[in-house]
């Protein structure tokens, strides 16, 4: 039975609510509620010491006088008082007027704070004073803890030592072996070292010790739950070997490399759950087809899911092109799809004369039922819920499954947030693909920028501009594509244009998509509706207005809209006056590097997992120690770590293992 926080002296009703709300309820809580920053009170401080640099002072006063000034809040309180070298210093004492009851003529007091000097005078206004230098932390790092509403940190500190003396001694959380392993110390000082160190090197060991077995237990737990099965080398079908035969291209060493993975997934009898991740035109719908092929072959049904019905669409249309040459039967399916022609639809998916079947959401529908489902591949997977993902599975008998995202992830935090997923990577580009040439372009180079993409339709090349808003609703001075598709008109006469954004029906959006690739159409004028999907090898422009609106996926993503052939390409990132330092890092970054996996690294940097990982995130990012932003090399020793132990005792059976049964109970009790 846990301890409750309430039998530390001090908390009462009032304070336990305040604790809960911060996750304290039990003693064990208040061990792993991490210090937000650390006091370094060792050595005694004076107040001839305090500087700009480094204000805080820690030292012995002698009162001299009491004082009183007006203020916002009435009359205030200032104590004058000196230290043991005779530094005179004023205490304001800003709605504290009690302490002159306390802070009598000619006391002395130990002081902690930050004091500043005004028209040669030391004043401070937020202090601790302390009776003794034991009480006063002087000769201690003291932790300060993130507070709200009534807490103190005297209060925290109070039940952080409590817990501390109260669960002592702490028992190891890990196998001993791993503690000199991985070079951690153990967890009865890592737990009263990351509140009390007595050192700021024994803080930063007690931080890896704790986030270093946060990691591992998060890895342990869910790569033991991941079902095994004996891989074996798979062999490629006829249909694939047609497929591959027939392309005027050569497959990328990474295309075959994830091929071959996930072929020996789906020949394993354990069902695949493998995500396969690549940067922007690395060709993971050429992967995703090539496997299909492999299902079908073995007289298994596909579905290919898409988020949008445009880029399902998308998808359809270029599964006939490659596929149905070699007999396979494909059919679409999305909301949209009603009547007579749904109904014969479903029918051939029940009775198995539907080979592949592209669809929406709407694949996941109740009506909807296979004959013999054996592979689902799910694109752009974090626009999907888990529950959506796991409905659509379940239409089938053990069905593989291939999920596939574009908005590549840091190897490190996908293996983390993918545990129970095998991970594949597309590295390489197709051979002859030229690396997108991106300008930042103020409103001085404007013209230059229009100039520069005239000379690409003069070389019968083609063009994106892209815009953060359909129309002008007066509230906003930001361009928008209704306004911007007249005022490009007449920048380009003669040049045939499109206007495409979400309000347009997908029969249209396709129409339009389809005149573009057929050249019929030599620019867009757009919303971020082209961010996904849209693959014309003889576009070689885009331009992004108000780029700093833009999130650093989405302009990776936008960016990779041109440069899918050998022609050179560029991409001008059109910003406003007014950025902001996160809108300025991420321009930097885009006019960098045009690799996706370095690009996901700095959007880690910049602004954290975030929405990266969709929903995936859930139950994995609520760490208290560690911080998958920083810690990436502490995730790849966790990982390596937790595998280990499964390959020599999956069971945990071994006795030096029963501390880690012992974790995993706790853990999956706690997530109940």
């Amino acid at each position: 039975m846990e301890r409750k926080i309430t039998e530390v002296p001090g908390v009462g009703k009032k304070t336990e609510k305040e604790l809960s709300d911060l996750g304290i309820r039990t003693l064990h809580d208040m061990l792993t509620f991490r210090p937000r920053a650390y006091d370094d009170r060792r050595q005694e401080r004076r107040i001839r010491d305090a500087s700009i640099a480094d204000p805080s002072i820690s030292c012995r006063i002698t009162v001299l006088r009491h004082s009183e000034f007006s203020s916002k809040g009435g009359r205030t309180l200032k104590v004058s008082a000196e230290d043991d070298d005779g530094t005179h210093i004023e205490l304001l004492c800003f709605n504290r007027y009690f302490l002159k009851q306390q802070l009598r003529l000619g006391s002395s007091w130990y002081i902690y704070g930050k004091a500043m000097r005004n028209r040669g005078i030391y004043q401070i206004s937020s202090f601790e004073i302390k009776k003794t230098k034991e009480e006063a932390g002087i000769g201690r790092i003291l932790p300060v803890y993130p507070l709200s509403g009534n807490l103190s940190e005297k209060l925290m500190r109070n039940a952080a030592e409590y817990s501390l003396h109260a669960l002592s001694p702490i028992p190891d959380e890990l196998p001993q072996t791993m503690y000199e392993r991985q070079n951690l110390i153990h967890h009865s000082d890592a737990y009263k070292n990351i509140h009390f160190p007595s050192s700021m090197e024994y803080a930063k060991a007690a931080l890896n010790t704790l986030a270093f077995t946060e990691l591992f237990i998060m890895e342990l737990s869910v790569l033991r739950e991941r079902k095994q099965g004996a891989r074996k080398k798979s062999s490629p079908t006829a249909l694939e070997k047609k497929l591959v035969s027939g392309l005027p291209f050569t497959l990328t060493e990474d295309q075959l490399k994830a091929a071959d993975e996930i072929r020996a997934d789906m020949d394993s009898p354990i069902a695949m759950n493998r995500l396969l991740q690549g940067d922007v035109g690395s060709g993971k719908t050429l992967v995703a087809w090539l496997t299909a092929l492999h299902a079908i072959a073995e007289g298994k049904q596909v579905a290919f899911m898409a988020p949008t019905e445009l880029l399902a669409r998308q998808h359809a249309d270029g599964a006939a092109a490659l596929l149905s040459p070699l007999g396979i039967r494909i059919a679409f399916i999305t909301g949209s799809v009603k009547g007579e022609g749904r109904r014969l639809l479903l029918k051939s998916l029940k009775d198995g004369t539907t080979d592949l079947v592209v669809g929406t959401h709407a694949l996941f529908s109740e009506d909807v039922s296979f004959k013999n489902l054996g592979y689902v591949i799910i694109d752009e997977q974090h626009r999907f819920g888990v529950q959506q993902r796991e409905a659509l599975s379940r239409k089938g008998s053990n069905a593989d499954i291939l999920s596939m995202t574009a908005t590549p992830i840091p190897r490190s935090l996908a293996l983390t947030l993918f545990a129970d997923y095998s991970v594949s990577v597309l590295h390489s580009m197709p051979k002859g693909r030229i690396p997108v040439k991106t300008y930042l372009v103020n409103e001085g180079r404007r013209d230059e920028m229009y100039k520069s993409v005239g000379v690409e339709f003069q070389r019968g090349h083609q063009a994106y501009f892209v815009y953060p808003r359909i129309d002008d609703d007066g509230e906003s001075d930001l361009r928008d594509v209704t306004t911007m598709f007249e005022f490009l008109k007449d920048k380009y006469p003669g040049v045939s244009s499109a206007l495409i954004h979400s309000k347009l029906p997908d029969d249209e959006k396709m129409g339009i998509l389809r005149a573009f690739k057929d050249k019929k159409i030599q620019y867009l004028v757009a919303t971020s509706v082209i961010e996904v999907g849209i693959d014309i090898p003889d576009a070689t422009c885009i331009v992004i207005e108000h780029a700093e609106r833009f999130g650093l996926a989405a302009l990776h993503q936008l960016r990779g809209r041109v440069g899918r052939s050998t022609l050179p390409s560029y991409c001008f990132l059109v910003y406003g006056s007014d950025l902001t330092e996160e809108a300025k890092a991420r321009l930097r970054v885009m006019k960098e590097t045009n690799d996706g996996f370095r690009i996901a690294e700095k959007d880690l940097e910049i602004r954290g997992p975030g929405e990266m990982t969709g929903d995936r995130q859930s139950g994995f990012l609520h760490l208290k120690f560690a911080n998958l932003t920083s810690d990436l090399d502490l995730v790849e020793r966790a990982r390596a770590e937790a595998e280990r132990i499964l390959i020599e005792d999956r069971g945990l059976l071994k006795a030096e293992n029963a501390v880690l049964r012992t974790a995993l109970l706790t853990k999956n009790a706690k997530e109940l």
